[in-house]
Formats: C-alpha cells, sequence, structure tokens
C-alpha cells in the first residue's frame, strides 16, 4: 500500500519531531479493507462529511444525511451511499463524475469515535440497490482505497434530538424544501414542485428567514 504521506509531509513531521510517530501510524494503523468494527460504526451512522475535488483541484466538502445505515458497506473493500433531492447544483457529485477521488469523514458525537475512509467513487442510476432507498435518484458507489480510526481527541459531544424531517422515509410524502416555495426559485423549480408550491402556498423572504432562525426550515 502506498504511503499517506508525500515530501512536504515527511518535513513537517521532521520538523515537529513527529517522524517516527507518523511512520508507526502510516504503517500499522492505516489499510486498505474496512474491517468488522469498522463496518459496524460506518452502517451506525445517519451522517457523515464528503470530501471532493473540483476540475481545478480545489477540495470542497459537504454534509450528507439520511436515515441511521443510509451507508452500505457491501463488502471489504466497497461502499454505497444514496443521493437524495438537493438544491439542483450538483457540485460534489459533478467533482465526482469528473474526478472520482473522495475522502468521507464518518463521527459520533455522543460517543466521540471517529472513522476516514479516501477512495474513487462512481455514479450508479440502475442499480439493483436503489430499490432500498426511498426517493433515491442515483446511489454514490466508493471503491475504498484507505481506511483508518481517528482518535477522538478535540470532538465535542453533542446529542441528537431527532431525525430531520426531510429524511425520506416509505409510506409518506416528504416535506418540501421551504426555500422551493420562494418567488426566486418559483421559475426554476420542477414542474412537480410547482405543483406542490401551487397546492401549499408560497412563502415571503422574512417568513422563509424565520424558519431559518426558529430551526424549522
Amino acid at each position: 500500500m502506498a504511503s499517506l504521506y508525500s515530501d512536504a509531509h515527511r518535513a513537517l513531521q521532521e520538523e515537529f519531531g513527529t517522524t517516527k510517530l507518523a511512520v508507526r501510524l502510516d504503517e500499522d494503523w492505516v489499510h486498505e479493507s474496512i474491517q468488522p468494527d469498522e463496518a459496524a460504526f460506518i452502517g451506525s451512522r445517519d451522517m457523515f462529511f464528503l470530501s471532493t475535488v473540483d476540475p481545478d483541484g480545489m477540495p470542497t466538502v459537504s454534509y450528507k444525511g439520511g436515515p441511521t445505515g443510509f451507508v452500505k458497506v457491501l463488502d471489504a473493500n466497497t461502499l454505497v451511499f444514496p443521493g437524495f433531492d438537493g438544491n439542483g447544483m450538483f457540485y460534489s457529485m459533478g467533482n465526482i463524475a469528473g474526478q472520482a477521488k473522495v475522502g468521507l469523514l464518518f463521527i459520533d458525537f455522543e460517543t466521540p469515535h471517529r472513522i476516514r475512509v479516501q477512495g474513487h467513487a462512481t455514479l450508479l442510476r440502475d442499480d439493483a440497490l436503489m430499490a432500498e432507498y426511498t426517493e433515491a435518484k442515483y446511489l454514490v458507489k466508493v471503491a475504498v482505497t484507505k481506511i483508518w480510526i481517528n482518535c477522538p481527541r478535540y470532538i465535542h459531544k453533542y446529542q441528537k434530538l431527532e431525525q430531520n424531517k426531510y429524511v425520506p422515509r416509505p409510506g409518506r410524502e416528504t416535506p418540501l424544501a421551504a426555500w422551493k416555495r420562494l418567488d426566486l426559485a418559483g421559475d426554476v423549480i420542477s414542474d412537480e414542485d410547482k405543483a406542490r408550491v401551487a397546492r401549499e402556498g408560497k412563502l415571503e423572504v422574512s417568513e422563509y428567514e424565520a424558519l431559518v432562525a426558529r430551526g424549522e426550515a
């Protein structure tokens, strides 16, 4: 397995006296295959952070949330997660389609713990696994190249209060995103969403801002 480190990393390790520690972690801690305990942890998460790279090499990161277990470990080298309705930019997904390189960070904020994953991702549109995800638009399959457990130090403890209302669930209509009810989006959303806005009513900007302030948007 190739080392995590470049000459730039090694220079900093040498400067700060951590070379031996860094080598130990690289050789004994970082690995290529998802271990059973890591698979169990990933499968217990309802969110993670996804890092991608744009065509100019600039990184970006986004939050991905869903029902508990929405990231599935298919085997020791592969995981998959769904793409739900978004803002239409397809920024992270466009980066995946163009550059493929991804980083994923899984965190438990209640019992501090985290796992980092690196790999190459592809978009799937007609996979049989689509049927397992309510309202999934596509799937993202990640071929894992490196995975390791990170020290939980500095992770603040937070407690989950409730699942977000926008997470798709079987047997019910997912609420329409509040911003789609604003005039600024009214002429560019889908016909299906326009029909729902006509049924549910438009929002003024001040009303939307009030929803955001109350954590209800």
